[in-house]
């Protein structure tokens, strides 16, 4: 079965149960309980011969001979079960509940569906892919505001493709989401197109150039999954769950960090502790390796970055445009990043990309250097991918090859060596330059550059459909709603978030 095929099928069934008030989000947590269980009991036989991790009477085979509320009884103890457990099964099982409503479709679904496909024996590519098929249609939910863990894959494959990851490099994503970024670096490192890796590379590839934090335990498991059925791991998975990577400096260093950390200034995810005591995310950060003490997450994030970094290590990061302007301690940490780090590239992205409405964002490439009496940024380049460019999430989604001439004009094989389209000849170029005077005489040491002329503005004969008028407004509007929220909390003023 194709991948495509693969997702329909299982999706089908999603709109069955969709009657009895299962989400999305929640039908694919259950099917990666199931998965895992299916799968692990495939390793169990030839050719594999492996010892499952899962404990006897608790496993496949076990769930397969009951039936009815027998069933549902079970499949309950099961994940209380395995949700106790330590390592891989605690990340996958962690928290878990029954959410399903009639035992007849939980029946339905082992026997009918998972069952009958031996999944160990599809390819990763075909496994992968299908479940990241899944992971898409979930984030296409806005309401559940799954979207905010999901970065659009075109956009993903163009940032590694940059950036280009080396053999032995370790690299790490904060915020690792469904994990993305992690499984198209594996991915490009591992591509005999790029490099012929060794055993000794291969090894190191495979258990310890990944690491990524997650603190929303329900997204870290389908990150987990998702790693799982695209080969990657083990037992000794690169997740770590439940942990908020802002909260402290783990003391590791990479040489590559790609993330895209969430959106807005509060979570109103509560953590439960070892203890098991309920904590809030803290709202404001106090570190001695920050430069700036502020309650914006995206600079919280930033400065993180940096702190991970091994010397010359790189960085790209997607981040609102809010990052770019912000006054106060947004402009003591760009001005910081200027000077201690080389800031070479800025992507301006679109506006309808993400899942998460109301975003205007960019992504920032970064290489971390050694103390240094003279800025390390000599020339920011800028490719401006938003103006006159109009994509929506279903009729006009970004494809990769929207990317192409970005990947091109960057130039991975020797970023020193780039060439602008912007000129007083061609005034339609995307792509230029500005220098670190430039940058620090600008207000607040602004890094929202525009020069492109917004040809809606000059001529109605340009002018988008009426919906995508509409949706780029309602971003405006939502982007300006945020700003304010911000405003109104650095000023002590609480707000009604219902």
């Amino acid at each position: 079965m194709t991948p495509a095929a693969i997702v329909q099928k299982l999706w089908n069934y999603c709109n069955v149960l969709r009657d009895d008030g299962m989400s999305y989000g929640d039908y694919v947590e259950q099917l990666t309980f199931l998965l895992f269980l299916k799968m692990a009991d495939e390793r169990t036989k030839k050719p594999y011969s492996q010892t499952s991790p899962v404990p006897a009477g608790y496993d496949w085979p076990s769930l397969l001979k009951k039936d009815g509320d027998e069933l549902f009884d079970h499949y309950r103890h099961t994940l209380e079960k395995l949700g106790q457990e330590k390592g891989l099964l605690g990340l996958i099982f962690g928290r878990a509940q029954n959410k399903f409503q009639d035992p007849a479709k939980l029946r339905r679904l082992l026997v009918d569906l998972l069952d009958k496909e031996n999944w160990s024996i599809m390819s990763a590519d075909v496994k992968g892919e299908a479940y990241e098929g899944l992971l898409e249609k979930n984030a296409q939910d806005t309401k559940s505001g799954a979207g905010q863990y999901f970065t659009p894959r075109p956009l993903i494959q163009a940032i590694v493709d940059v950036m280009a990851p080396r053999p032995k490099e370790t690299i790490c994503d904060p915020a690792c989401g469904t994990g993305g970024f992690l499984l198209s670096a594996f991915t490009y490192v591992s591509d005999p197109k790029h490099y012929k890796l060794d055993r000794d590379q291969k090894r190191f590839l495979e258990t310890e150039t990944l690491r990524g934090w997650e603190l929303v335990h329900a997204t870290a498991r389908l990150c987990a999954m998702n790693m799982m059925l695209h080969g990657i791991g083990g037992e000794a998975l690169p997740i770590e769950a439940g942990v908020d990577s802002l909260a402290s400096d783990p003391g590791e260093r990479f040489d590559i960090i790609l993330t895209n950390p969430p959106f807005g200034k509060k979570s109103s995810t509560t953590i439960i502790g070892a203890d098991g005591k309920a904590y809030s995310e803290k709202e404001t950060i106090e570190r001695d390796d920050f430069c700036a003490t502020t309650s914006n997450k995206q600079l919280n994030f930033m400065q993180h970055i940096k702190t991970l970094l091994k010397q010359h290590g790189r960085a790209a990061v997607v981040v609102p445009d809010n990052v770019l302007f912000e006054g106060g301690a947004g402009e003591t940490i760009r001005r910081k990043l200027l000077q201690e780090c080389d800031v070479h590239t800025l992507l301006r992205l679109p506006t309808g990309l993400f899942y998460a409405q109301g975003v205007k964002a960019n992504v920032i490439f970064f290489d971390k250097k050694p103390a240094s009496e003279t800025p390390w940024t000599k020339k920011l380049w800028i490719y401006d991918l938003r103006t006159n460019l109009h994509f929506t999430l279903k009729t006009n989604p970004l494809k990769r090859t929207d990317l192409e001439e970005f990947v091109a004009l960057y130039n991975p094989a020797n970023r020193h060596e780039r060439s602008a389209t912007w000129s007083d000849a061609t005034p339609a170029g995307r792509w230029r330059s500005y220098d670190y005077a430039n940058l620090m005489a600008r207000d607040k040491a602004s890094l929202d550059i525009f020069w492109l002329r917004d040809e809606s503005l000059e001529n109605s004969d340009n002018l988008p459909e009426p919906g995508v008028i509409c949706r780029d407004m309602i971003v405006d509007l939502e982007s300006a709603l945020e700003q304010l929220r911000l405003i109104a909390e650095d000023v002590g003023e609480e707000l009604d978030e219902s």
